[in-house]
């Protein structure tokens, strides 16, 4: 039976890791092949790696740097940051990695899923949309280039359009809860769950398993992805990189009240 994944992400600056805060404040935690390593040995779910560099400064993705992760996972791999076009896609895919992810050059042009989803399939193209509030009565709007740029379009209308044009997962990554370790947002998901048919995978905002299974608690089959959760350890924030092991994920499925 299917369970829901528990994936890390993995944030890369100038070729190492970094984790921020509100998407600011980076610190750095370590060298992206040795956590890939590590995530081996721990037998992770899938692994969302993204350039928060590429975009904002204009530049093609690193391939080499990816070649090299994609040849160390053995976990699906999904990469984004950069990518700007179906060739720019097909090379990504052509080093192994099994997804990519395009966030600000699909929000620019739209068509941009189309064509890549036909070249490598919907099963390749996901969409990672960063949400930031807008302090209007509670709405929301996504933003680009690092939650720089806003866009003016509602979360929710954006991923059904990108659905429509082929993509076959929707990242939401909340901009406003990155790095707080205070829990999902939950309604948000929920939401979001209803719009959309495609698996939905939420970043931002988790700080212990019991989020995760919450989240899972509430939607069932969904992307559980976490930044600090997997790279820090206790209240000082130490960096450690770790994930729950087979008990753990067990015990957590338990409570989230998941069977299988």
């Amino acid at each position: 039976m299917l369970r829901p994944r528990i994936i890390p992400c993995l944030l890369l600056s100038a070729g190492g890791l970094v984790k921020t805060r509100r998407f600011a404040d980076p610190k750095y935690v370590g060298d992206p092949i040795n956590a890939v390593r590590i995530f081996n040995e721990k037998a992770v779910d899938e692994l969302i790696v993204l350039d928060i560099d590429a975009t904002r400064q204009g530049r093609a993705p690193d391939r080499a740097l990816i070649a090299r992760m994609a040849n160390e996972c053995r976990m699906p791999l999904c990469y984004g940051g950069g990518i700007a076009s179906e060739d720019e896609v097909d090379r990504i895919i052509s080093l192994g990695v099994e997804k990519v992810s395009l966030s600000a050059a699909a929000l620019a042009d739209p068509s941009l899923i189309d064509r890549s989803a036909r070249r490598v399939g919907t099963q390749s193209i996901v969409v990672t949309l960063d949400v930031r509030k807008t302090g209007l009565l509670g709405g929301q709007t996504v933003v680009t280039h690092n939650g720089t740029r806003k866009t003016g379009r509602k979360p929710l209308d954006v991923a059904v359009e990108m659905q429509t044009r082929g993509a076959g997962e929707i990242v939401i990554n909340m901009v406003d809860r990155d790095g707080e370790m205070g829990g999902y947002d939950l309604d948000f998901v929920a939401r979001m769950r209803e719009a959309v048919t495609v698996p939905v995978t939420l970043l931002g905002g988790a700080g212990s398993l019991d989020d995760i299974a919450a989240l899972i608690r509430q939607e069932g089959l969904v992307g559980a992805a976490a930044g600090s959760l997997f790279v820090f350890k206790g209240k000082y924030r130490a960096v450690l990189i770790n994930y729950p092991n087979r008990d753990e994920k067990d015990a957590l499925f338990s409570r989230a009240g998941f069977g299988g």
